[in-house]
């Protein structure tokens, strides 16, 4: 998985190389810069100071010493001044430049620290957006995998009303497959929601899953025509093609028919290059549930497309699950943002969307 964020000791990470959040002398410091420096040995602080510092936003490499990291990538984030110095420029340069400079020297796993936060005061869940967008950003060119490892409880940017609403409808969804009448949703918190605002995005979100059902029978039904207008035997032979289709095959025909490339599906997936190949090479690769969710949100389907896709690979949604429910609560809303899904499932502790 290309991207993913785990609750870690960063000294512990095995991984091609670790970030360090360091101070601009680059010889030791508090926090994430202290731990490393002493899991590492006076090794680590004897090299850096051969390196004459590092400016705000820049980065420099060392070798990792006792640590299980073969490398250090130090870099010097902003000192929090309330936002208005240029704090988020320099904290996204911080996250560039380490990848660039882990990508120069061969490392394809790298591990970071939440840069800035703590005691350079940099506010924690607008830290956390900084890093996944930049990462992000930058996976989307480049074949890395990366970690973003907190340590403690983080306070990510989510939305509390959002976490509120997936509450609830886990909390409905269990009761009415248990058969019992599911118990009225208490009202939200007083100005925690815009009720026509949210009327308005269920009816919107009413209208588009109802054209996608129109558009599923159009379908249907031109299939029929054709088929009424070819031999009778290539129709049965197109029907059982379709019938025995299996994931990998599914998955292929939805990328071409998105128009959409295999790098920017398996990376809008959140999926490792090396595992598409996998998929892509093997018509009876059987992948993980969390696999098949990534893959269809990358590709926006639709609540019964993902239901196919799914069976494709021998799993259904399931109500006991609590993952399987908060996918499904953002599908049914067609809201495909994996980063704000894998925000919640964190939340939940929970296998976020494409991992294994």
């Amino acid at each position: 998985m290309p991207f993913q964020i785990v609750r870690n000791d960063i000294t512990r990470m095995q991984v091609d190389a670790i970030v360090n959040a360091a101070n601009s002398s680059l010889l030791g410091g508090g926090g994430v810069d202290g731990a490393i420096h002493a899991a590492a040995g006076p090794e680590l602080r004897a090299e850096c100071a051969t390196l004459g510092g590092c400016d705000v936003g820049e980065a420099k490499i060392t070798a990792a010493y006792r640590l299980p990291a073969k490398y250090v990538i130090h870099t010097v984030g902003p000192i929090w001044r309330g936002g208005g110095n240029g704090e988020r420029e320099l904290l996204t340069a911080c996250y560039r430049n380490a990848l660039a400079l882990a990508e120069a020297n061969g490392c394809e796993t790298v591990a970071f620290p939440l840069i800035s936060a703590g005691a350079y005061g940099y506010p924690e869940s607008q830290a956390v957006a900084v890093a996944e967008e930049t990462i992000r950003a930058y996976l989307m060119e480049h074949d890395l995998t990366v970690y973003l490892v907190l340590y403690g409880p983080t306070e990510l940017p989510t939305r509390s009303r959002v976490l509120l609403e997936v509450l609830r409808y886990i909390g409905w969804a269990r009761q009415a497959a248990a058969g019992a009448m599911p118990a009225p949703m208490a009202p939200p918190p007083a100005g925690t929601e815009d009720r026509p605002r949210r009327k308005r995005e269920a009816e919107q979100a009413i209208r588009v899953e109802e054209a996608a059902r129109e558009k599923a029978r159009r379908q249907v039904y031109a299939a029929a025509d054709e088929a009424m207008a070819t031999p009778l035997m290539a129709a049965v032979e197109e029907l059982l093609k379709r019938t025995d289709e299996g994931f990998s095959a599914a998955l292929l025909r939805l990328i071409d028919e998105r128009g959409m490339t295999d790098a920017q599906a398996y990376r809008r997936a959140n999926v490792d290059r090396r595992l598409f190949s996998k998929i892509r090479s093997n018509p009876d690769y059987r992948p993980s549930k969390s696999t098949v969710f990534a893959f269809a949100v990358a590709l926006r389907l639709t609540l019964p497309e993902t239901e196919d896709l799914l069976r494709k690979a021998g799993f259904a949604f399931s109500d006991a699950s609590k993952s399987d429910l908060v996918v499904k609560f953002f599908l049914e809303r067609h809201l495909w943002d994996i980063d704000e899904i894998n925000e919640v499932l964190y939340q939940f502790d929970l296998p976020l969307l494409g991992s294994l």
